[in-house]
């Protein structure tokens, strides 16, 4: 845990770790910085629209590490989908 913004409500606190591509693709996630702060209780595991809880924020977390990965590495879409298995967007 650590203080600062959260990446989705904008308010300030104590933040959780959040790997944007979890499961097989979690070490990857660490290994290309592909990792948001989120506030723990609302944004990260119990809200509604929680990154753990709501298929449309972890999809807008999705398009938005595809989309780093892909500038910060060069990728394409196709480079992309090698590395991570699937588009995301």
């Amino acid at each position: 845990m650590y203080y600062g913004r959260c990446f989705l409500c904008g308010e300030w606190g104590l933040l959780e770790e959040h790997h944007i591509f979890g499961g097989a693709n979690r070490k990857k996630s660490e290994k290309y910085g592909l990792k948001v702060g989120l506030c723990g209780d609302k944004c990260h595991r119990n809200g509604k629209k929680a990154a753990h809880q709501c298929p449309e924020t972890a999809q807008k977390l999705h398009e938005y590490g595809q989309r780093k990965y892909m500038i910060e590495n060069g990728a394409s879409i196709e480079e992309f989908i090698k590395e991570f298995g699937r588009n995301y967007l």
